[in-house]
């Protein structure tokens, strides 16, 4: 029997973020007991409603969660640090240095505001690589968001405080084989492995890493090639980052789910192998501009049939945790690069940001509003400049994507939903105090900056 519906959400427009990207005028959402989507569509052929059912008449649209895929949100208390150096240095003589003196507590703080900030930017899905990761998952439950946690492995100078990478990959699996890939109300915890790049791990931990992943069906996500520095010795020795991580084993097709963030610095064999092993790229072009790192290869890749994500990367290197932004620089390099105005369009980047993204993961469950999938909902306000209107009329559909992706975004988030319970109303969290989050992240910050 299916689960009963218990919400309805009603909208003047529905986006489900179907592979057509099409707009549903007048639509419904039925919302189950079990905190998935019962049914999705327009409001003339919607199912008959139980008794005990309620309705919400929202003006505005509704559409996904957007997915965040690559991040590390607790450095929200790190933001502004080293913000005018090339990715080395800033690792090196500011990030790093900070970081060892974080907490736990301190983790906590960074994570908890960072998972409102999402939130108010309709950011429902974050894959994230840190560290103290019962602290991040605290703060994840605590916000009610939702989060696939890669906790971070490295062997890197000042990092033996937290173990050997041997003893990080054994914590990770040691969680897995406890707790499952997911748990959680409403599956909220997704955990993976999160080795941080070839140049930061011994070549034999990365091989040994994706073993313990494919053995568990979990989620591989690492840095790659993000600048041509940080891999000068990998690409001495093996011509290419994504060309070691093959001849290690690390890739293995249809038998991996491997996740790379950035792929800024790829050639056309680099960008065909990735192809073949099916290794979803996620897009940072914010944290890469802003280090100037370079531009990834969107176009090549889109292409090659690269599965392919948009991440904000984290707070101290992009700043700003609304992907909306990121995805309108995407498609902005993207047509610098192409020489092609229709490069990347308004749904392509809606999509990237919400169904591709949830594919790239490894995520069917998510991404969109389809029956069976979780009710990860987002409304957003037409209350605004970026709308002149709503009505039907040739093209009005396509406008009403445009506006909402070039013009409109984070800022118009209203209300969320994650697994069917609302988390955010009126811009404002429903589970945590956003003032006393904020202040304790403050109060970590000037710590660390005293």
């Amino acid at each position: 029997m299916s689960p009963r519906t218990v919400t309805r959400l009603a909208a003047p427009a529905v986006l489900p973020s179907d592979p057509a990207c099409s707009v549903v005028r007048d639509g419904v959402l039925d919302l189950a007991e079990d905190g998935r989507i019962a049914w999705c569509g327009p409001r003339a052929r919607a199912p008959e409603l139980p008794s005990t059912a309620s309705v919400r008449e929202l003006p505005g649209l509704l559409l996904p969660g957007l997915v965040n895929a690559h991040c590390h949100t607790p450095m929200t208390v790190l933001r502004g640090m080293g913000g005018d150096l090339p990715l080395l240095r800033w690792l090196t003589e500011v990030m790093w240095p900070a970081e060892a003196k974080l907490t736990g507590p301190d983790v906590r703080a960074g994570m908890l505001l960072g998972c409102v900030e999402l939130l108010r930017a309709g950011v429902t899905t974050s894959v994230e690589m840190y560290f103290y990761t019962d602290e991040v998952i605290d703060a994840v439950l605590a916000a009610g968001s939702r989060v696939v946690l890669t906790p971070g492995i490295i062997s890197a100078p000042g990092w033996d405080r937290l173990g050997t990478w041997q003893q990080m990959l054994a914590e990770v699996s040691a969680r897995i084989d406890a707790d499952g890939l997911r748990h959680g109300p409403g599956e909220r915890i997704e955990l993976g492995y999160g080795p941080h790049a070839a140049y930061t791990l011994p070549a034999e931990a990365l091989p040994a890493v994706a073993d313990a992943a494919r053995e568990r069906g979990a989620l591989v996500h690492l840095h790659l090639a993000e600048t041509r520095e940080e891999d000068a010795a990998q690409r001495a020795e093996y011509g290419s980052v994504p060309r070691m991580l093959e001849r290690l084993g690390v890739l293995d097709g249809s038998r991996s789910r491997v996740l790379a963030a950035h792929a800024v610095h790829l050639d056309a064999e680099d960008i065909a192998l990735l192809a073949r092993h099916r290794v979803a790229v996620a897009h940072c072009p914010g944290s890469n501009a802003k280090l100037a790192a370079g531009t990834a290869p969107v176009v090549a890749l889109r292409q090659a049939a690269v599965p392919l994500a948009l991440g904000t990367d984290g707070p101290a290197s992009s700043d700003d945790l609304d992907l909306w932004s990121h995805a309108r620089l995407a498609g902005r390099l993207a047509r610098l690069a192409s020489g092609n105005a229709a490069e990347l369009t308004a749904p392509d980047l809606l999509l990237l940001a919400t169904r591709h993204g949830a594919a790239a993961i490894g995520r069917d469950d998510l991404g969109a509003l389809e029956p069976g999938r979780w009710a990860d909902v987002v409304h957003v306000s037409t209350d605004d400049p970026a709308f002149l209107g709503l009505d039907d009329g040739p093209g009005a559909d396509a406008g009403l994507v445009s506006n909402l992706v070039w013009a409109g975004g984070g800022r118009l988030v209203r209300d969320v939903w994650v697994a069917g319970e609302q988390v955010l109303a009126d811009g404002e969290p429903t589970r945590v105090d956003r003032s006393r989050a904020q202040s304790d992240a403050r109060a970590v910050a000037a710590r660390l900056r005293g």
